[in-house]
């Protein structure tokens, strides 16, 4: 993940091999919706800086391409705006000029969104995205699709020297380098899935460091940068399974990569050869849409319980809680705001899955209030952590207080919080159809 960090002396290892390419995926939805719906970065402008300055400096000076994948995390106009004016900073604090910048918008319009849902070309991913109707639509923040290679393909052929991509579907940005210079798509995505969390297919594994990947004409191989650690066959295939939902089947857009007949084999040297990845173009090119809606504000409080008798009826204390905050707000709708629980060492967790019930001697609580307006959490909060802080239950014999709290002031009003309201596949032409081109001569 761009501005994660790395160490140095890997990414210069790495350069000492002459790469064709510097690539790197700066973007995810692991967080949730949040980031996307109101427009902020996932991490700091000056860790994002921090990495960009030795990637644009050497890949500059060895004049090769340099490819960002779902910039400033999220790829919608507001993170690729701020990844540009961080890269065109460091272009001008080092006097580097004459190169061709290529920013490939993943921004899609309501209207096209709404258009496709009408022909019934806009389906839902997943049992649980909710019905995505018209008021939904049109109170999201800005809906972003995941391209795949073809854009970033374009840009290459462009001559670009640094490619700045919107919502990127992870792999496609390690994957265009390899096409646009002719190599099988199956080997590329399949390579782009393992590069695109750098040293998490290592042992000692780890999102903080550089890798190296070299495409064969029928295989690939990746290759440690770090002298402390080593691919084996086992954390490459592991790697392989990483977040999907089938073992062997991964979609994307307008393809179907299929792996079951991998073949991984180490090499001696702390690298693995990969051979039998397979591809299949879908009948119809479907991309993946991502959209967040502000639905409410939360509050919360972060607190320590250590009393062995509240320990034991933890969860009965806290629902006697909330009982008696919703008496004391019996004018204000149910429906408008939500309180919640969270046990971190009983089942904070896994919460109804957790199968060891057994508490620990403290536990760490956190609650939260989730309701219409800001100022209608802070409100509610304040009261279900006074109530809770002097909660009467059975047995209770000291009066100073259930709770000890971390932090001063207590309360944490939070803010907006979103949701997916588009989290959608949706049909398209081809995979160029969607996303357009921007070159800037520097």
């Amino acid at each position: 993940m761009l501005g994660y960090g790395f160490p140095k002396s890997s990414f210069m290892k790495g350069m000492s091999y002459r790469p064709d390419a510097i690539v790197v995926d700066a973007g995810s939805t692991d967080a949730g919706p949040h980031k996307l719906g109101a427009g902020t970065a996932i991490v700091s402008k000056q860790a994002c800086k921090k990495d960009l300055e030795i990637i644009i400096t050497e890949g500059v000076k060895a004049g090769i391409p340099i490819v960002i994948g779902s910039a400033g995390g999220s790829g919608a106009k507001a993170h690729v705006e701020w990844t540009r004016a961080i890269i065109l900073e460091i272009l001008r604090e080092h006097g580097i000029s004459g190169l061709k910048l290529s920013t490939i918008w993943a921004d899609i319009p309501v209207e096209v969104v709404e258009a496709k849902l009408s022909e019934g070309k806009c389906e839902p991913l997943g049992a649980t995205v909710k019905p995505l109707t018209r008021e939904r639509l049109h109170a999201t923040n800005g809906i972003v699709a995941q391209m795949g290679h073809e854009p970033i393909v374009e840009a290459l052929k462009e001559g670009a020297d640094i490619i700045i991509c919107g919502r990127a579907y992870d792999p496609s940005p390690f994957a265009a380098v390899a096409i646009h210079r002719g190599f099988d798509p199956a080997l590329a995505y399949h390579l782009g899935k393992i590069l695109e969390c750098s040293a998490l297919c290592a042992e000692p594994g780890t999102t903080k460091d550089s890798m190296l990947g070299i495409l064969r004409r029928d295989s690939f191989v990746v290759v440690p940068l770090d002298e402390k650690r080593v691919c084996t066959a086992v954390s490459v295939a592991a790697h392989t399974f990483y977040e999907k939902e089938h073992p062997y089947l991964l979609h994307g857009p307008g393809l179907v990569l299929d792996l079951k007949h991998c073949v991984f084999t180490e090499l001696g040297d702390g690298s693995v050869e990969v051979r039998g990845s397979r591809i299949e173009r879908t009948p119809v090119y479907k991309i993946k849409l991502e959209g967040a809606m502000k639905v409410a504000y939360r509050t919360f409080v972060v607190a320590g319980v250590r009393d062995p008798l509240l320990i034991a009826r933890i969860e009965e204390v806290e629902k006697q809680v909330e009982r008696q905050v919703r008496e004391y707000y019996s004018e204000i709708d149910p429906e408008e705001y939500q309180i919640h629980f969270i046990n971190y060492g009983l089942n904070g967790v896994m919460g109804e899955l957790e199968p060891n019930k057994q508490p620990a001697h403290e536990l760490g609580v956190v609650f939260e209030v989730v309701a219409a307006t800001q100022e209608m959490a802070n409100a509610i909060c304040s009261s279900v952590r006074s109530t809770f802080l002097h909660y009467g239950y059975e047995g209770r014999k000291s009066t100073a207080g259930n709770l000890a709290f971390p932090f001063a002031p207590s309360d944490i009003p939070f803010g907006p919080v979103y949701e997916f309201s588009v989290y959608h596949l949706m049909e398209v032409a081809d995979g160029l159809e969607m996303f357009r081109h921007e070159y800037t001569e520097v």
